[in-house]
């Protein structure tokens, strides 16, 4: 009886799969998890917006020997370059010993994450007081943008083209900036609504100010002594908002969370945690096989249309430069290029277990997440991956000894969302999803596993070589 038990525990252990826990698996990686995750925390809290994100990105590309692409050029093996897009995306590459035609390596993480923008004519003043009108961007639940510390970043571009930099309440010292909600003794109306509209995007206004200009007969006092301070301080008025990009963004630093410091909080790991990882990988890679694109992109969080984001044709533009200065075919490059989909994906939450379907959802500190589908109700807007495509990324991740684990975006009538990957398989590219999973999605606090993240970039970077 007992050789019977011990014979069925040996085929379960050989036919029955279960992500292991990262640092059981890989316990000699956890200073070097701990390590990249603080390099990550610092550069998080310089890089709150896509531009912030673009800016920090190209310094360490420059650090580490990145020149300007020049299209037409014939780059040789080991050289490496990028490209700036408009400033707010970025490609960069090694170029590697293969010819191009023989595929490149594409890595795409989008670098936008949900926010508030403010309104074309966003100054107001009511009731005393001076505000920003806002907008909200990509899906973000309204009710966690209030009675928290906000900050402003973004950009003023005058009419002599000269850009003005805005970043107001992120260091010491600086004001911060809250949207207002209402107390629970006055909530009564308030509380009757669905949780989705518990705070109404017209309702997400910015308070910014509450001092009165010094004359008394003019209107909206308060609202002229806030445009004096901004005209003091960034020499615009009024007008020039229509010709500003302004961000408003949760005020809070990336932190360790928990006793064990085991875990990150932040905004916006969606999708900077893969993004980093992405350029991380990038230059660290030497010389490549194959000539590897990182594509760092805008726009995912709405749909990625727009000139900066994957719906547009900045990527296989790139791409045919490439391959027209190797004087290959674009198509047959695009046929034989692979392509990994940088993304998140959401992890289990047992306070709210009944979203996910537990056979198919990822978990805190199990790896990082392969994703073979998408979209949402039937695989609406999604690429899936085939079988050839998943077998090949598995086959890379197992060989370097990555830990990765499968999941998908809550159970199927509930769940469901998207990522660049579709817009990269209508190329003829194949393409997959590989991410961090993490607790709180959109939210102004993000929760990621350090182990996790760590396993992110050993995986881009075993895909890179």
């Amino acid at each position: 009886m007992e050789e019977k038990v011990s014979s069925a525990k040996q085929l379960e252990e050989e036919l029955f799969y279960q992500a292991p826990n990262v640092l059981d698996a890989r316990p000699e990686l956890k200073d070097e998890a701990w390590a990249y995750c603080e390099e990550y925390r610092r550069f998080l809290n310089r890089a709150k917006t896509e531009r912030e994100f673009i800016e920090e990105a190209v310094i360490l590309l420059k650090q580490a020997g990145y020149q300007p692409f020049e299209p037409g050029k014939n780059y040789q093996p080991g050289e490496k370059v990028y490209w700036v897009n408009r400033g707010k995306a970025l490609l960069a590459s090694t170029f590697g010993t293969l010819p191009v035609g023989q595929g490149v390596r594409i890595n795409a993480a989008h670098i936008d994450s949900p926010r508030l923008d403010l309104k074309q004519n966003p100054l107001y003043e009511k009731g005393e007081l001076s505000y920003f009108k806002t907008h909200y961007y990509g899906g973000l639940r309204k009710y966690q943008w209030t009675a928290i510390p906000l900050s402003i970043h973004g950009v003023f571009v005058r009419p002599n083209g000269e850009t003005v930099r805005v970043r107001i309440g992120e260091e010491e010292g600086d004001p911060i900036f809250t949207i207002s909600d209402l107390l629970p003794h006055l909530s009564k109306e308030q509380d009757k609504r669905p949780l989705s509209d518990g705070v109404k995007g017209e309702e997400l206004n910015l308070l910014i100010g509450s001092t009165p200009y010094p004359d008394k007969e003019i209107k909206n006092r308060v609202k002229l002594a806030t445009m004096q301070l901004l005209h003091e301080k960034y020499g615009i008025t009024e007008r020039d908002f229509t010709c500003a990009e302004l961000e408003i963004v949760p005020a809070f630093s990336a932190r360790d969370l928990g006793f064990d410091r085991s875990m990150m909080a932040a905004y916006g790991h969606d999708d900077r945690v893969c993004a980093y990882a992405a350029l991380r990988a990038e230059i660290d890679v030497k010389t490549p096989a194959h000539t590897t694109v990182t594509c760092l992109t805008d726009k995912e969080e709405t749909g990625s249309d727009g000139n900066t984001g994957l719906a547009s044709a900045y990527l296989p533009d790139y791409l045919r430069y490439l391959a027209k200065a190797q004087g290959e075919e674009p198509l047959a490059m695009f046929a034989n290029t692979k392509c990994l989909s940088a993304d998140v994906n959401a992890a289990y939450d047992p306070t709210f277990a009944d979203v996910f379907e537990e056979n198919n959802v990822a978990r805190l500190n199990k790896g990082v997440v392969v994703t073979k589908y998408t979209g949402a109700r039937g695989k609406s807007g999604t690429s899936d991956a085939s079988a050839e495509t998943m077998a090949f990324f598995a086959g890379i991740l197992n060989e370097h000894g990555v830990i990765w684990q499968t999941g998908e975006l809550g159970k199927i009538d509930i769940g469901g969302g998207g990522t660049v990957a579709k817009y990269v398989a209508n190329h003829n590219i194949d393409v997959v999803d590989i991410g961090v999973p993490l607790l709180s999605m959109h939210a102004p606090y993000e929760v990621a596993a350090k182990a996790d993240i760590y396993m992110c970039y050993l995986a881009f970077s075993a895909f890179a070589e």
